[in-house]
């Protein structure tokens, strides 16, 4: 014979409540409530108005000196804004100064693009067919 499956304990809310508060207060307790705001300087964002009526949005001149340094920071390239690169993608392209100056009289270090006859005529046959496709 098969047991029977042991009977639950009615639930008990007491200690239901007892377990609900304290994982209350242990998200209060590592909460913490964001309160430094400030532009998004991606956003393509120029102009601000000012209120309706508004008296000192009257004079000309008046910039935000912070809003203009972060929008100008956020446009620059990476190179400009860190000294170093700050990913792994960064790192490529990172240092685009070529390490020594090209001749292009040394054949040693200079190979340009050569044609043969076979690549000249495809060329051809490639212009050809796309200029007949163009005027139709």
């Amino acid at each position: 014979m098969s047991k029977a499956p042991p009977q639950k304990d009615p639930t008990n809310f007491v200690h239901q409540n007892a377990i609900h508060r304290e994982t209350i207060l242990k998200e209060t307790k590592h909460q913490k409530l964001y309160t430094n705001y400030s532009i998004n300087p991606y956003n393509k964002m120029h102009a601000i108005t000012g209120k309706p009526n508004s008296m000192h949005d009257t004079d000309e001149g008046e910039e935000d000196e912070h809003f203009l340094k972060v929008i100008k920071r956020a446009h620059m390239e990476p190179v400009r804004k860190n000294t170093f690169p700050q990913t792994e993608a960064e790192e490529i392209g990172w240092i685009t100064k070529p390490m020594i100056d090209t001749d292009r009289s040394d054949r040693r270090l200079y190979f340009p693009r050569q044609n043969s006859e076979i690549t000249k005529y495809m060329d051809a046959l490639w212009r050809y067919k796309e200029q007949t496709e163009n005027l139709n």
